[in-house]
């Protein structure tokens, strides 16, 4: 269990970094953190960020679709959120993903 903390901690403090009007993916996150196999788990991490002060909605998957949006309160929150920062999003899929996707290996 205190593994799953220390990578949900470690996954958290990845996803505070990401720049307003940006975007980055689960297995990205994962992958900067060594783990790169292990998108599911940054998402469950997504998951237990409520409260955290974490940007969980600029995390999305790997072709853009908003996957944990059920995760929200609220029936659009996270949409919501993203295009309050200027993304576009139809039918729950960031618009441009490639010009607003944040890579943290390339990026920290």
């Amino acid at each position: 269990m205190a593994k799953s903390e220390n990578f949900f901690e470690r996954a958290h403090e990845v996803a505070r970094l990401i720049p307003y009007g940006r975007i980055t993916s689960y297995g990205a996150i994962a992958k900067y953190l060594g783990a790169a196999r292990s998108a599911r788990m940054v998402g469950w991490a997504m998951n237990n960020s409520s409260g955290k002060e974490v940007p969980a909605h600029r995390v999305v998957n790997r072709k853009g679709i908003l996957t944990g949006k059920q995760h929200f309160e609220g029936t659009n929150l996270m949409q919501q959120l993203l295009e309050s920062e200027g993304i576009k999003v139809i039918d729950n899929q960031i618009q441009d993903f490639d010009t607003l996707f944040w890579d943290p290996i390339k990026e920290l």
